[in-house]
């Protein structure tokens, strides 16, 4: 259902459903909740990177022949959240999962497979990709966290419109709107990401936390009361022996040996 590799401070996560364009069923869940389990468990995982299988698709989301069955079992449940659902909790969330996500978008992004796009950091999309939340469709909600995540990450009335009527957003159009990142054709998908995971490597990954961690509790919070908030990672930071490393290494012009803990 997925492929989990790590590879020095990097875990790769491949949605790997080509056949049915990623489609994410309640099997692939588990797998994914067992991942990210191991990655925020492990030190030595600073960045993570998730795509899909195949040229395509990122994930179309719902594996919806499931849900049929579900619905016709008399076990099928739609709304916010998956909460006694395998996988549970699953990364759109886990509100504080600390490492960095990078999505790589290699195609269609649609409801869940969009919705868990959303829930990542860095989103760099192929040219031909599109997304849409096409839930309202189907008599479904986008209950993943697509409602409450794209009215924060776009304009409130772009998003909502885009949330009612599940029109698609061309790769062009989430650039412009400042959902994606990058834009790049599909030969230069890989080259792009790594570019983002060298980045981000360079970075002190308890500064990588801190930052993401402060950016998204404060994103509703008045400027005076996140001043005034205790963020867990930045106490970390703040006592950690990378907070003396990165100016010592400065001075010494040097590159810094960063140990994330």
């Amino acid at each position: 259902m997925i492929r989990y590799e790590k590879s020095g401070h990097v875990a790769r996560v491949t949605l790997n459903r080509p056949e049915v364009l990623n489609a994410m069923n309640l099997a692939m869940h588990a797998e994914l909740c067992a991942a990210w389990d191991d990655i925020e468990a492990d030190d030595e995982i600073w960045v993570v990177v998730l795509t899909g299988a195949g040229d395509r698709a990122f994930s179309v989301g719902q594996d919806l022949k499931e849900l049929v069955r579900r619905i016709e079992a008399g076990t099928a449940t739609s709304t916010f959240g998956s909460r006694d659902k395998p996988g549970w909790p699953r990364l759109t969330e886990r509100f504080r999962f600390a490492k960095p996500v990078v999505a790589a978008v290699n195609g269609l992004a649609l409801g869940g497979g969009f919705e868990l796009a959303l829930a990542a950091d860095i989103i760099v999309a192929v040219e031909e990709a599109e997304f849409a939340l096409p839930e309202a469709r189907l008599g479904l909600i986008a209950g993943a966290g697509g409602v409450f995540r794209l009215t924060q990450q776009i304009p409130y009335r772009t998003a909502l419109g885009y949330l009612m009527t599940g029109r698609r957003i061309p790769a062009s159009r989430a650039l412009a709107l400042g959902l994606v990142n990058d834009v790049v054709p599909a030969e230069s998908l890989e080259s792009c990401v790594d570019g983002w995971v060298s980045d981000l490597l360079r970075a002190a990954p308890l500064s990588v936390r801190a930052v993401k961690e402060a950016a998204s509790r404060a994103l509703t919070m008045p400027v005076e009361q996140a001043f005034a908030t205790r963020f867990t990672w930045e106490e970390k930071r703040t006592h950690s022996a990378d907070a003396e490393e990165g100016p010592r290494s400065f001075v010494e012009k040097r590159e810094p040996q960063w140990r994330g803990s």
